[in-house]
């Protein structure tokens, strides 16, 4: 019994560092598209809301995984607070090339977003006991990993449309696919559908983004946009 509990174990921890690891080269993704901001010192017609949008995702699953909040997850805590780590880095770049305008905007939407997380907090650490409190935040961030998943479901629509994966990457693709298949892997050795329900989404679609890759991947087209590329 110890030797399937220690097994078991192994099997839970060695998911979660999988999905961390698989999670970081999403996170890095958006490099290119930053020293292209960088060195012409304008954001051009690059959109920031992909960037606020995952900055408060990452807020919002890094607090579900606090052990405040859901004991024994310390994974999820630590890739979502990478995760956030990248995510201001990237608006602060984008802040400081972008135009009025554009700037105000993003840094009132920055502030939004940390009041939105500010208030998660406040509310589910006093007007909910420790049990209720995991499922009020573990519902929040089913929604927003949900949310999230309108980023690949419009490339999905845009290859179909295109029939060509010009701007779908394989190698993100794939880190999608696996990153959530770790993460389903996590959440079910762990007990958790706040963890295996949102991930075995992304999981299918992650499936779907890689079958129209081997689909259309023969058109011709090179892939050059990371998924988190959007455009005003």
């Amino acid at each position: 019994m110890l030797v399937v509990g220690g097994l078991y174990s192994i099997c839970s921890f060695a998911a979660g560092i999988a999905g961390n690891l698989f999670a970081f080269v999403l996170f890095v993704s958006p490099i290119p598209t930053f020293r292209r901001i960088i060195r012409s010192k304008s954001t051009e017609q690059f959109s920031g809301l992909p960037y606020i949008y995952a900055l408060l995702n990452c807020l919002i699953c890094l607090w579900y995984g606090t052990p405040i909040v859901s004991p024994g997850i310390i994974l999820v805590f630590t890739v979502n607070s990478i995760g956030a780590v990248f995510q201001l880095v990237y608006i602060t770049i984008f802040i400081i090339h972008a135009e009025g305008s554009k700037k105000l905007k993003m840094l009132g939407l920055v502030l939004g977003v940390f009041a939105v997380f500010a208030a998660i907090v406040v509310i589910s650490l006093y007007l909910f006991e420790p049990a209720s409190r995991q499922t009020f935040v573990g519902y929040l961030s089913v929604f927003s990993l949900i949310c999230m998943f309108a980023s690949p479901l419009f490339i999905i629509n845009l290859v179909i449309k295109t029939k060509s994966v010009e701007y779908m990457p394989f190698y993100l693709s794939l880190a999608t696919f696996l990153m959530s298949l770790s993460f389903f892997a996590y959440g079910m050795f762990k007990n958790d559908p706040f963890l295996s329900i949102p991930n075995g989404i992304g999981g299918v679609l992650g499936v779907i983004q890689l079958v129209l890759y081997y689909r259309y991947s023969n058109s011709g087209e090179e892939p050059r946009a990371p998924l988190l590329d959007s455009y005003a």
